[in-house]
């Protein structure tokens, strides 16, 4: 019988520069805004294309807000609900922790539309422009979760289980290595790859919303759910149900764009 790993407690903080503790997770987050700022620049770097370094650096800096504020105020609402209700300013707490992709992704589409409006853009211009730079950054969070080991797996029998500190005794699932591989990588390389043979506009956001819509619904059925929340409706998770929209829109997305790009030809 394979011996399990047993997770290593890690502290949270990665180091500290006086009064001021940079943690793992930020850290990742960081990590993830310089990918997408170094290939927005080469993007608008290219002689062949509308933007500017400055555009892009406005764009990314309108979706980072979109991140932190969507990601909290959706984690809140998605999955702390009951406990907002009853300590409306648990919603400040950020210490305690607690982001949602979902609500991060809320919180990107209304910066980009602003930014759209603002810019007199077409907003499906803008969202093309945003998702091929966004699974790095979901990779680099994941890696950040499974440093602080937190969103553990469920528990497993396969040999490659990992006891974690705060999970109990039993090997689990390291659910969040397979969401890095899967929304990180492997989206990383499907969107990349989609973009260079220049789809008709939207078509590339329409892909990214099915594509992480499937894995994450995939990836979840080896993801504990939240203990607050538990299994759902039909045996689902809360990251499930979230899911679903993305993929019927997504595809819905890709269809009109190839739709709209016969009709105009």
């Amino acid at each position: 019988m394979t011996t399990p790993w047993h997770f290593p407690h890690i502290n949270p903080i990665a180091f500290s520069l006086g009064p001021i503790e940079v943690h793992w997770y930020g850290l990742m987050y960081l990590v993830g805004f310089l990918f997408a700022l170094f290939f927005a620049n080469r993007h608008a770097d290219k002689p062949d294309n509308d933007w500017t370094r400055e555009q892009v650096s406005d764009l990314l800096f309108y979706c980072f807000l979109g991140v932190i504020l969507g990601g909290r105020i959706g984690y809140v609402l998605f999955y702390q609900f009951p406990l907002f209700i009853a300590h409306p300013l648990y919603l400040f707490k950020i210490w305690d922790g607690g982001m949602s992709f979902h609500g991060g992704l809320i919180g990107v589409i209304l910066a980009m539309l602003y930014f759209a409006r603002k810019t007199q853009r077409r907003f499906f211009m803008v969202a093309d422009m945003v998702a091929p730079l966004v699974p790095f950054g979901l990779g680099a969070g994941r890696i950040g979760n499974f440093i602080n080991g937190e969103l553990w797996g469920r528990v497993t029998t396969m040999p490659w289980g990992v006891v974690y500190p705060n999970a109990g005794p039993l090997p689990r699932h390291p659910s969040e290595l397979y969401e890095f591989c899967l929304e990180g990588i492997l989206l990383l390389i499907i969107l990349m790859s989609y973009a260079k043979r220049k789809p008709p506009m939207g078509a590339v956001s329409g892909l990214f919303l099915f594509c992480y819509g499937c894995f994450r619904f995939f990836a979840e059925f080896f993801r504990q759910p939240d203990p607050q929340l538990g299994f759902l409706t039909f045996g689902l998770t809360m990251g499930q149900i979230l899911s679903i929209p993305m993929i019927i829109v997504g595809g819905i997305i890709i269809a009109w764009a190839y739709r709209r790009h016969r009709q105009v030809r």
